[in-house]
């Protein structure tokens, strides 16, 4: 198929191709980090790879990061975010196009079921919402919504009133905020804090996030709060794209849930750190694949001007 003349060609992500995938999310219109393949492959092992790049006339114009479970194909269960990854000349037409095309590719390779994970609109830099209307075309199914809680940080709601208290009371304790490279430190106490209050462990193991950290320190940075004696009392992770300052772990300790120490370090981030960042994401407050809300999660996360914003799972039969 062509678009004004231009052929549509799709090719499996290889190692070889590993520059060229990078240097496209870096230029494109909603790529981050999170989509190079330093970040991607860390968990190669639990994935089998069936990533796209697709030209048209040769020329790349938007990339999928996918894997492949039998008959399904998704974009990318692995990561927070998938779907086309595309560069500023993508028009509405050509993606209409791009999609037939890769429709029609998935079904020649025997692939019954394509899972589809939007990039929410915040961390796009320029408007690629060009896949949403051809899902929608292609009468795709939301199967799952989940509930983020972003700060636009131009126009910032008033914090409630008890997350001023609670900052103020850590603020009176002399508790010392800061960012921090503790890591090992910090992955005990979020170990404890999941562990206690969910049942549950960190995503990355202590390995993985150590590896990750390193190989993009500029993007995963560790903030915590700390006692006068300097034992730690709370801890948060924060992913930083370039439009986001993204959430990514929050622990405390019982002492510093009292004293506190993560409104103190919230505050911090929102009033110093990333006062100049277009977007800070709290992330998600949802559970049983969106239709459950987690009352208590959400209610903290609004009390600092967090607002809703929506992230889709789409899934399309072939």
């Amino acid at each position: 198929m062509t678009s004004t003349g231009r052929p549509i060609t799709i090719e499996r992500y290889s190692d070889a191709l590993r520059v060229e995938w990078d240097e496209f999310v870096l230029a494109s219109k909603n790529g981050t980090f999170l989509l190079l393949r330093g970040y991607m492959d860390y968990h190669a092992d639990r994935f089998t790879d069936y990533s796209l790049l697709i030209r048209s006339g040769g020329e790349l114009v938007a990339i999928l990061p996918a894997h492949r479970e039998g008959e399904t194909v998704a974009s990318h269960m692995g990561l927070t975010y998938g779907g086309f990854i595309v560069s500023s000349r993508m028009t509405t037409p050509l993606m209409l196009l791009l999609f037939d095309v890769v429709r029609t590719y998935l079904s020649a390779q025997d692939a019954k079921l394509f899972i589809y994970k939007t990039i929410p609109h915040i961390y796009h830099r320029l408007p690629a919402e060009e896949d949403r209307y051809a899902l929608f075309r292609h009468d795709a199914e939301v199967y799952r919504r989940d509930l983020l809680s972003s700060i636009d940080m131009a126009r910032r709601p008033p914090p409630q009133t008890r997350r001023l208290r609670g900052a103020n009371k850590a603020l009176k304790a002399g508790v010392v905020v800061a960012e921090d490279q503790d890591w090992s430190g910090f992955w005990d106490l979020l170990d404890r804090h999941l562990q206690a209050r969910y049942n549950v462990r960190p995503v990355h193991s202590f390995a993985e996030i150590d590896q990750l950290r390193r190989s993009f320190p500029e993007n995963i940075r560790l903030f915590t709060a700390r006692d006068p004696s300097a034992s730690l009392l709370s801890g948060v992770v924060i992913y930083e794209t370039h439009e986001v300052a993204h959430l990514q772990y929050a622990a405390s300790t019982p002492d510093g849930f009292s004293l506190g120490c993560l409104d103190r370090l919230f505050f911090y981030l929102l009033e110093k750190v990333f006062a100049e960042k277009r977007w800070f994401d709290f992330g998600n407050s949802t559970e049983q694949q969106g239709r459950y809300l987690n009352d208590g999660l959400i209610e903290q996360k609004e009390g600092f001007g967090g607002r809703a914003v929506v992230h889709d799972y789409f899934r399309l039969k072939l």
